[in-house]
């Protein structure tokens, strides 16, 4: 079997890998591989037919989109960003959390004209789709520094327990979408590997 035969499904490493190697083990596949501790990008698991690509999350929808992978599993704050040609199979309903707008809690007069976030995409489009006018800044981490040293009075982030908003004294001002995790496919292998992506479906289908 040559590499190109195997079924490669790509993973975001974070916050959401454990919850979907615990997933993809309920519907069938053998993962144990994955729980080695180490540097380890690419498993190979020839017995099973399959390979599994470990990404930033990020880069998975490239992944897919480009046929480096035929499946990837990643979170719809990415895919929204992403904006990519790729097939979504599925809600996986894990690692879920919200996309919200955020300001400090001490401010009242809020100006929507500068916002920060590390989803420019997402963002824009959802301020035009409120008839809003804004500048968006974009940071690639520790967003809720934006409105603390003057970047600007919002910002555009996930969020899951609230924990960080309240640590920096930042309060939700509206929340944009819930986010959840997605299973997404390369519309050539979906054609081409037809049967086995369809029966890995099937089977977390009946898990979510």
């Amino acid at each position: 079997m040559t590499n190109t035969d195997l079924l490669r499904i790509a993973l975001s490493k974070g916050r959401i890998l454990d919850e979907s190697v615990e997933l993809l083990e309920k519907a069938g596949l053998n993962c144990e591989m994955l729980k080695e501790n180490g540097r380890k990008l690419i498993f190979i698991d020839r017995e099973q037919g399959l390979s599994f690509i470990l990404g930033k999350p990020a880069d998975i929808p490239t992944y897919v989109e480009y046929g480096a992978a035929d499946l990837g599993i990643v979170g719809k704050d990415v895919i929204m960003e992403s904006q990519g040609e790729y097939y979504e199979l599925l809600d996986l309903n894990i690692g879920y959390c919200k996309m919200v707008v955020a300001k400090e809690k001490d401010n009242e007069m809020i100006d929507y004209s500068t916002v920060a976030s590390k989803y420019p995409n997402i963002t824009e489009k959802y301020f035009e789709s409120m008839g809003r006018q804004t500048n968006v800044i974009k940071l690639n981490g520790s967003v809720e520094l934006a409105p603390l040293i003057g970047l600007g009075d919002l910002i555009v982030d996930l969020v899951s327990t609230g924990k960080t908003l309240k640590e920096n004294n930042l309060v939700e001002v509206e929340k944009i979408t819930d986010i959840t995790t997605r299973l997404i496919a390369n519309k050539g292998s979906y054609q081409l590997k037809q049967d086995r992506i369809g029966s890995l479906v099937e089977n977390l289908q009946k898990l979510v």
